[in-house]
């Protein structure tokens, strides 16, 4: 294959990649960086030196370890084929560990939002502990999807199911990774109603005073640290304080203090999937971007060398041309005719034949050297070098045959002995000879 066509198809694979570059960049890598459907996750929280109220023996009790397992699930199938949109069902059970079968509390919820943005959406069954009509707001439990900045971001709290912001704090390492530290403060809020009324004396009134209708009250301090690269938290710590108390707030009860903190385990592990999940990021948003633009202009640049390059390619080699005028290898010698003989029957010298001009007294031709010389291979009729070793006026050469002399009658010698000059033909004009070609 020549150069330039060489030349030519790499440039059209550099405008191709350099074509390809921003496509991924913008299109690919919006279609990849998005939340997963079917997530499956399970992040367990600890808090030493706990205060709770057990219910079952109607006594707080203090110092206790808690522990918190939260379970997050995907329902591929709840989006109604909307891909944009992904389902996620959370559960939080928090358990006293010396009595793990004894739940503490048990929460749920289930958010839909955006795969891309992570921002909360009404719709494929969104509820807080079964409770359809709660109205959700801002992010749930991602921040933006790749892309968080050093800035406040609402957050939905499911537990006093209302708004609030997560302020950006400082950047804080996790297990050697950057994190954006954010916090969250949620008021004291009332978040149920009791059914049942309280002892006065538990809620610190006089016992005469009978029981009393109380509800029950919640603040939460929440921090997180986030991976700017991806929007997912590698670390969580809730800080929870709630109460029960009277209506006009004259009596009032601990129910449960507790800091819970992620377990050092799952830190490492969110971390680890975090990185990977930066790492198809990167690909998609940079890596290969970059790659598919480099190899562009690499050729590019080949291409346009090889198509300025000056061809070196000898030409192909031509068959020869033989005396007859036809392409191709000469084939072997030709033998004399049997009639041309020397010594034949009827051979110019030969008894009975023509006589040679000049009669026996003629010199010999030029270049021959007698009896002893060698015959020159002959040439083929009619080719060039057959009429060129032809005496001058003879047949062969293209003059007028010889006039028919009387018998016994020898031909007219030439004067002093030499070849006579060519004539030209009767009719004036003058004959040339084919031109010998390559």
């Amino acid at each position: 294959m020549r150069r330039p066509v060489v030349g030519l198809i790499l440039i059209g694979l550099g405008a191709f990649f350099l074509a390809l570059a921003p496509l991924v960049r913008f299109y690919v890598a919006d279609q990849v960086v998005q939340a997963p459907l079917n997530h499956y996750q399970v992040t367990r929280l600890e808090s030493p030196n706990s205060t709770y109220f057990d219910q079952s023996d109607l006594k707080l009790k203090n110092g206790v370890t808690l522990r918190a397992n939260n379970t997050i699930r995907g329902d591929v199938r709840a989006n109604g084929g909307n891909n944009k949109i992904a389902v996620w069902d959370s559960t939080t059970d928090i358990y006293d560990q010396a009595k793990p079968d004894t739940p503490v509390q048990i929460q749920k919820f289930r958010i839909a939002f955006d795969r891309r943005t992570g921002l909360l959406v009404n719709c494929c069954g969104a509820n807080v502990e079964g409770d359809s009509t709660v109205r959700m707001s801002g992010y749930g439990l991602l921040f933006p999807i790749g892309n968080v900045q050093k800035r406040d971001y609402p957050f939905f709290d499911m537990t006093t199911k209302q708004q609030a912001p997560m302020q950006f704090g400082a950047v804080e390492r996790v297990r050697g990774l950057a994190t954006y530290r954010f916090t969250q403060h949620i008021p004291l809020t009332k978040t149920a109603s009791l059914d049942t009324k309280m002892p006065a004396d538990m809620l610190g009134l006089p016992a005469d005073k009978g029981a009393q209708k109380a509800d029950r009250y919640t603040e939460a301090y929440n921090t997180m640290w986030v991976d700017p690269r991806t929007g997912v938290p590698v670390k969580q710590r809730e800080n929870i304080r709630s109460w029960v108390q009277t209506p006009d707030g004259k009596g009032k009860m601990l129910v449960a203090q507790a800091d819970l903190i992620t377990l050092d385990k799952d830190q490492r592990d969110l971390v680890k999937m975090s990185d990977k999940t930066a790492l198809q990021i990167d690909l998609v948003r940079s890596y290969v971007p970059a790659g598919t633009v480099f190899a562009g202009l690499v050729l590019l640049l080949a291409g346009g060398l090889l198509g300025l390059a000056r061809d070196r390619t000898p030409p192909p080699v031509e068959a020869p041309r033989r005396a007859d005028g036809k392409f191709g290898d000469a084939g072997p010698p030709q033998p004399l005719a049997a009639s041309a003989a020397p010594g034949a029957p009827g051979a110019p010298g030969a008894p009975g034949g023509p006589e040679t001009p000049g009669g026996p007294g003629a010199p010999a031709a030029p270049g021959a050297s007698g009896e002893g010389a060698a015959a020159s291979p002959a040439a083929p009729p009619g080719s060039f070098a057959a009429r060129a070793a032809a005496p001058p006026g003879s047949f062969a050469d293209g003059g007028a045959a010889p006039a028919a002399k009387p018998d016994g009658a020898a031909p007219a010698p030439a004067q002093g002995g030499k070849p006579q000059a060519r004539r030209a033909p009767s009719d004036g004009r003058q004959r040339r000879l084919p031109s010998r070609r390559r």
